[in-house]
């Protein structure tokens, strides 16, 4: 990915000056992850004369798409750079694992906060759904919701219509729960080491892991749905 054309210092911002814009979304985001983001090749900062890095709003933007897709799609890096280079290229990729077409540049570039009455508005849920859905531990018991609650929400939504209600579908939240703790488990040594680049391995681990799982999963179900079709 070639490295964005240079300009006057004025308007960039330091490594700790995007920490301090993006902490208050992403609590675990470090300078060694800014670093280890710059080393896949999914940002690529300019650089004064004496080799500090400096980030633009589009660079900034940019990190927050990649962490955005890494924490609330659980994609792997790879998979959001070559989504990334698609979008790059004036191309239109499909945001891989929905059917969501990019629009333009970047998507998801700030993370939404929504109340109640907002995911109402948005999903076409009544406030009953919502609630037999925080009882059934589906999505989050409390304000307030983000993209994924969005999402699952929306999902509930169509599911409404055959009859499936929040509460068949309690034990998936137990299937994600035994998947997060296989993944702890596994990445469980390098969260142990104190240094940061330690602990960004293993975030990417166990983003990866989860994308695997989630593959498994798909195949899983339609295998089983072949049975009965």
């Amino acid at each position: 990915m070639n490295a964005q054309p240079a300009r006057a210092s004025s308007g960039l911002l330091s490594i700790g000056q995007v920490l301090q814009r993006l902490s208050s979304e992403f609590q675990d985001l470090s300078p060694s992850k800014l670093r280890f983001l710059e080393d896949q090749g999914l940002v690529t900062p300019e650089r004064t004369p004496s080799g500090y890095r400096k980030f633009s709003a589009e660079h900034v933007d940019r990190i927050r798409t990649v962490l955005t897709l890494q924490r609330d799609h659980y994609l792997p890096l790879k998979v959001i750079r070559t989504y990334l280079e698609d979008v790059d290229a004036g191309r239109r990729p499909q945001l891989p694992g929905t059917n969501i077409d990019v629009q333009g540049r970047s998507i998801l570039t700030s993370e939404r906060r929504l109340s109640r009455t907002e995911l109402m508005e948005e999903t076409g849920a009544t406030r009953q759904l919502v609630l037999d859905a925080q009882h059934a531990g589906v999505i989050p018991s409390a304000e307030p919701f983000n993209e994924s609650t969005v999402v699952v929400t929306g999902a509930l939504v169509e599911l409404s219509r055959f009859g499936i209600e929040p509460r068949h579908l309690r034990g998936m939240r137990g299937v994600a729960e035994r998947e997060a703790a296989l993944i702890e488990q596994a990445v469980k040594p390098l969260r142990g080491k104190r240094d940061t680049a330690a602990k960004a391995r293993a975030a990417e681990a166990a983003t990866e892991m989860a994308s695997q799982m989630q593959v498994i999963r798909d195949a899983l179900s339609k295998s089983a749905l072949s049975q009965l079709i």
